[in-house]
Formats: structure tokens, C-alpha cells, sequence
């Protein structure tokens, strides 16, 4: 099995940053064939959405509303996926969650990590 390990989340001001990262435990075997990344985040009373993804080719792609602001990356060497969130808003406040998937299409999803933004 694998289980992604989330931390970086936190309280921080508008306008300040955070760092997310997640990272894969569990078996090597099932880790080498992960090939996308992705964060997703879930707001209180609203639905789970893509935030930024990465293929094993670093293509990347971002929602429109943190464009410009988030950055994702990987470190494969160390299974690793960060999401690094600038000028952030009160309205990036949500539970973020790791999503990883593998070659056979198995998706792997983290227990989620609380960013709140106060104003």
C-alpha cells in the first residue's frame, strides 16, 4: 500500500505564505509507478476542487484562482510533492488534500492539512 504524509499547513495573515508538502510511504514497488501530482482543496460547504497538478513529465497546471500565486513541484528522488502558496487570501482557508496516481490508474489521497488565512 501507499500512504501520502501531509504537513506545512497552518494559521497564517493575508498576504503571507506557506508550504505544503506530501510525501509517499509504503511500497516501493506501488511508489515507482506513481507518475501525476496534484493538491486539491475542500472549503466548508463547498465541493473538493483541483488546485495545482504535475505530471512525471513537470508539465504543470493550475486552478485560475491561484495562478500566479501557488507553485507546485516533486522531488521524485524523495516521493516528495510541495505546493508553495504566496499572497495568500482568506479565501484559499480550506483543508487541502495530496493526490497522487500511479500507471494502473490507482489514486492515493492524504488525510488533508488545515490552511486557514485570516484577514
Amino acid at each position: 500500500q501507499v500512504q501520502l504524509v501531509e504537513s506545512g499547513g497552518g494559521l497564517v495573515q493575508a498576504g503571507g505564505s506557506l508550504r505544503l508538502s506530501c510525501e509517499a510511504t509504503g511500497s516501493i514497488f506501488r511508489i515507482n509507478r506513481i507518475n501525476a501530482m496534484a493538491w486539491y482543496r475542500q472549503a466548508p460547504g463547498k465541493q473538493r476542487e483541483l488546485v495545482a497538478a504535475i505530471t512525471s513529465g513537470y508539465s504543470t497546471n493550475y486552478a485560475d484562482s491561484v495562478k500566479g500565486r501557488f507553485t507546485i513541484s516533486r522531488d521524485n528522488a524523495k516521493n516528495t510533492v510541495y505546493l508553495q502558496m504566496n499572497s495568500l487570501k482568506p479565501e484559499d482557508t480550506a483543508v487541502y488534500y495530496c493526490n497522487m496516481k500511479d500507471s494502473l490508474d490507482h489514486d492515493y489521497w492524504g488525510r488533508g492539512t488545515q490552511v486557514t488565512v485570516s484577514s
